[in-house]
């Protein structure tokens, strides 16, 4: 999730099992612990723009990396306090902020490596945005008051609190896959699997996503708090046929790896970009959540024999995508 996020659940996560009169302390080695597997992103190549994107959420975000990720963020917050806390105090909840990342991540739709090093499997588990307010408020209130109260209890409340919330966008993600797979079997398709997926900042809005017949169909789902979903129908568009792109733009073997490690990343999911010729985006990301309009991919256009591909974001929102996506969050959007 975004930063604020991770540094807040890092720290709250470590009030809470530190003693009265030491918040202050655990809040910082927390809140270290919860921010620093993060600076996985500093690791990138000049000459390899797709290495930044194997390698985020990766080794650091693990289970297994928590112990020496604690040890790490101990001693960053023992410069921090400039030594006047003992290092082996800082230890406890600087683990207790590294562990909350990778599990928190994993709640969004990315793909983390908790898994590393027994297995590459990225999890995913699609349960809430990648920004989330209510959620971030929820932390960052139980931050405030046991830092005002020097306490843990206030930690413990809140956090008890933002699972509970976490509990919701579980239901809400559940209510809006059954009806988006009641939908599709009303349409006579039978795909393998479906994929639904929180759209920005909210629990109720989702972006619903299924191959069939080597073609992607997308779909926005409005899941409300009360009430029944709905389906607003979206729009179609063929998978990527990889050889058939492959020989079009004369990739070579380096260009072919490059695309199928982009491949792993999006988890399959990949489209000839009808915007940019020459680049590949991950459909499985959009501004508004029924469109074909990807966020980011990768560049073959143009390139040299020993250049990899160029990496791409997409990601300026339009006024008019973004007064659509309030009409679809707002329920004001006809089916």
């Amino acid at each position: 999730m975004d930063p604020i996020t991770q540094v807040a659940l890092g720290a709250v996560a470590a009030q809470a099992v530190t003693g009265p009169g030491a918040q202050r302390r655990a809040a910082i080695a927390g809140g270290l612990g919860g921010l620093l597997p993060d600076a996985d992103v500093f690791i990138r190549s000049a000459s390899d723009p797709l290495l930044f994107l194997e390698y985020h959420r990766h080794f650091t975000h693990a289970l297994a990396f928590i112990p020496l990720g604690g040890l790490l963020a101990a001693a960053v917050a023992w410069l921090v306090g400039r030594g006047r806390w003992p290092l082996s105090t800082l230890v406890l909840p600087a683990a207790v902020g590294w562990a909350t990342h990778g599990p928190l991540d994993a709640c969004t739709s990315y793909g983390t490596h908790l898994g590393w090093p027994f297995t590459d499997a990225r999890v995913a588990w699609n349960l809430i945005s990648i920004v989330d307010p209510i959620f971030t408020g929820l932390l960052l209130v139980g931050l405030w008051r046991a830092l005002r109260r020097n306490a843990p209890a206030p930690s413990r409340r809140w956090l008890i609190a933002a699972a509970i919330y976490m509990g919701v966008c579980a239901l809400q993600v559940g209510r809006a896959r059954a009806a988006y797979g009641i939908v599709i079997a009303e349409r006579g398709h039978a795909p393998a699997s479906f994929e639904v997926r929180p759209s920005i900042g909210n629990n109720i809005l989702y972006r619903g996503f299924y191959e069939l017949d080597g073609e992607y169909h997308v779909d926005a789902i409005r899941a409300p708090w009360t009430g029944p979903a709905a389906i607003l129908s979206g729009h179609r568009h063929p998978a990527l046929d990889a050889d058939s792109f492959a020989t079009r733009y004369g990739l070579t073997p380096s260009q072919r790896e490059d695309l199928a490690r982009f491949r792993f990343f999006s988890a399959g999911f990949l489209i000839e970009d009808r915007r940019f010729p020459g680049v590949v985006s991950d459909f499985r990301y959009a501004a508004v959540p029924d469109s074909v309009a990807p966020l980011w991919g990768i560049d073959f256009d143009g390139l040299e024999p020993a250049q990899h591909a160029r990496y791409r974001t997409f990601n300026r929102i339009e006024p008019a995508q973004r007064a659509r996506f309030f009409k679809m969050l707002l329920g004001n959007e006809d089916d």
